[in-house]
């Protein structure tokens, strides 16, 4: 038995790191980059606890991946210790390509690429520089391997990564109606056909993990606040990177100004290989010592944003029922461009309008199997009495308008 690594967590308590390939990855300067990276983004903006990072969920994730590991080997199902290792090392690295601020630059800053395929990149270079010891934990990621549940246990319903960040995210912003029975669903879980499924007993646990999630969605991640201060965040950086565009001088660290000079995509990464590189270097603290110089530029719209952010002044919020009319987007225009002293075709860097909507059940895709004591496979939205799988299953559409304060 390796010597462990021992770091003590305040969600789980003390996490184990085998020394090793596992601690390994922990070392390498990759996984060590998402100690910059807040898991939440600009969520801290309403909970100021939530300032915990990509480095924390990731390990914690790990965490319960060896518990589930245990669990499954307990009821006889066979994971040979190099699978063990390999899906271990996985979820480990399954979001060590996550740029700064969480997701919202995915369509800023870099277009048609997710930061999946980046992970994938960076665990290619991490499986160089550890001489091909991750071809089976790549394979497992990819779903090439022939155990579909391993995959499963990374990607899917009921996968380690969603298990750690509800409960995390529900300790760090303080929301405690999110914390979700983790363990007791990991001691349920089961495999049938190379299919993961829940043991009956567990589905309570499942019904509390379904509703915790619409609302930690809702209550969290899509808060009114948190999407108003991230559309600035998304608007300040498109002004500046058009202004770069046009020619003008705008501070920024080297990679970021790499992907504000660059129209930055999928295409783009294959054919160039700094853009990974330059990828690498981002962080969280690019962006925010870049604000700190934008709020005091000369250009009135990139130093209003950049104030904005810096001062938490936030766009105010709308939530509607319906679609937002023309004319009042276009009277809006007319008041942003008065206020601000700017041509009117200028304003929408000011201003935003977008849908969200998110359903907390899809029948096909959140498809979760309970296996009962006969051997009977059925889905968690037939076998529940509490579940009203209609009502759950009703995408909710809501429209949000978000402009500059002015009062």
């Amino acid at each position: 038995m390796k010597e462990a690594k021992i770091i003590n967590d305040p969600v789980f308590g003390f996490i184990k790191i085998p020394r090793g390939l596992l601690y390994g990855i922990v070392e390498h300067p990759l996984f060590q980059r998402l100690n910059r990276i807040n898991q939440l983004g600009l969520a801290s903006v309403v909970y100021p606890g939530a300032r915990h990072t990509r480095f924390q969920h990731s390990l914690g994730a790990f965490h319960l991946m060896s518990e589930a590991i245990i669990s499954l080997q307990q009821k006889g199902i066979f994971i040979f210790d190099t699978e063990a290792e390999a899906v271990q090392a996985a979820i480990l690295m399954h979001d060590i390509g996550h740029g700064p601020f969480s997701h919202v630059l995915e369509d800023t800053l870099i277009h048609g690429i997710s930061h999946e395929e980046i992970s994938l990149m960076m665990m290619e270079e991490i499986n160089e520089h550890f001489n091909g010891q991750l071809n089976l934990a790549i394979s497992i990621f990819k779903g090439d391997y022939p155990k579909n549940f391993l995959h499963q246990l990374i990607s899917s319903q009921l996968d380690m990564d969603r298990l750690d960040y509800l409960r995390r995210d529900s300790f760090y912003t303080g929301v405690t109606e999110g914390n979700i029975g983790s363990a007791r669903i990991i001691k349920m879980l089961n495999v049938v056909n190379d299919t993961l499924v829940v043991d009956q007993k567990g589905i309570y646990s499942l019904e509390n993990y379904l509703t915790t999630r619409r609302l930690m969605y809702w209550q969290v991640y899509l808060h009114r606040t948190c999407v108003a201060y991230e559309k600035v965040l998304v608007n300040m950086l498109t002004r500046a990177k058009d202004l770069i565009k046009a020619g003008q001088d705008v501070f920024a660290s080297p990679s970021l100004h790499y992907f504000l000079s660059n129209d930055v995509d999928a295409q783009w990464f294959s054919k160039h290989l700094e853009a990974l590189r330059n990828y690498e270097e981002l962080d969280d603290s690019d962006i925010w010592s870049a604000m700190k110089v934008w709020k005091h530029h000369e250009d009135k719209i990139l130093s209003t944003l950049a104030t904005d952010m810096l001062d938490r002044r936030i766009f105010k919020v709308e939530v509607h029922e319906d679609p937002i009319s023309e004319e009042r987007i276009e009277g809006l225009h007319l008041k942003i461009a008065q206020q601000l002293g700017i041509p009117v075709e200028d304003a929408h860097y000011l201003m935003n309008v977008s849908t969200i909507s998110k359903d907390m059940y899809n029948v096909e895709d959140d498809s979760i199997a309970i296996l009962y004591k006969n051997g009977e496979i059925r889905d968690i939205s037939e076998a529940s009495e509490l579940l009203n799988v209609q009502l759950l299953s009703k995408k909710i559409r809501k429209y949000y308008l978000c402009y500059q304060r002015f009062e």
